[in-house]
C-alpha cells in the first residue's frame, strides 16, 4: 500500500514592517552627514594652499599623549592690538613633517617662507592649530640689526 506524503506547511518569507525600513533610512542617513561633518571639519584643507613669511621665533615639539611639532613665525610690520597698544603680527603654526621640523629647529631666528594649508577644526595627533606646515619655501639669513 502507498503512502502519502505529509503535507507540510508552506513557509513564507518574513515580512519586514515598514518602520523598520524607514528607521534603517534614517541612521543611514545620520551616519552619511557625521561622516561628511567630520571629513569637512578635520579633513578638508578651508584654502588649498597659503604662504606666510617672517623670522622663526622658535620650532618645539611637544604635547602629553600626542607628541606634534609646533612654531611661531614672527611677521613684519605692526598691527594695533584691541587695547590700544601696538603688537607684532605672529603666525603660530604646526608643522606636518618631522624633516621640516628639523630644518626649522636648526635654523631659529632666519627668515622663512613657509607653505602651509588652514583646515577648520582641530586633531591633537595632527597639532595644536588649525594652520598646518608642509613645506619650506626659502630660507635666508636675518637681516643685520641697524646699529646707531
Amino acid at each position: 500500500m502507498p503512502v502519502e506524503p505529509i503535507p507540510t506547511p508552506e513557509l513564507k518569507p518574513k515580512k519586514r514592517s515598514g518602520c523598520a525600513k524607514y528607521i534603517f533610512f534614517f541612521f543611514l542617513i545620520v551616519f552619511l552627514v557625521a561622516g561628511g561633518y567630520i571629513y569637512w571639519k578635520f579633513y578638508y584643507p578651508y584654502t588649498s594652499d597659503g604662504v606666510k613669511s617672517g623670522y622663526l621665533n622658535f620650532a618645539v615639539e611637544k604635547g602629553q599623549i600626542f607628541k606634534t611639532f609646533e612654531g611661531k613665525l614672527i611677521q613684519e610690520g605692526i598691527r594695533g592690538s584691541a587695547t590700544g597698544g601696538v603688537q607684532s603680527n605672529e603666525f603660530e603654526f604646526s608643522i606636518k613633517d618631522k624633516k621640516v621640523f628639523d630644518i626649522l629647529k636648526m635654523n631659529s631666528g632666519k627668515r622663512f617662507d613657509l607653505h602651509y594649508k588652514e583646515y577648520n577644526g582641530v586633531l591633537p595627533w595632527r597639532g595644536n592649530t588649525r594652520y598646518i606646515v608642509d613645506s619650506i619655501i626659502s630660507m635666508k639669513d636675518a637681516a643685520p640689526a641697524s646699529g646707531f
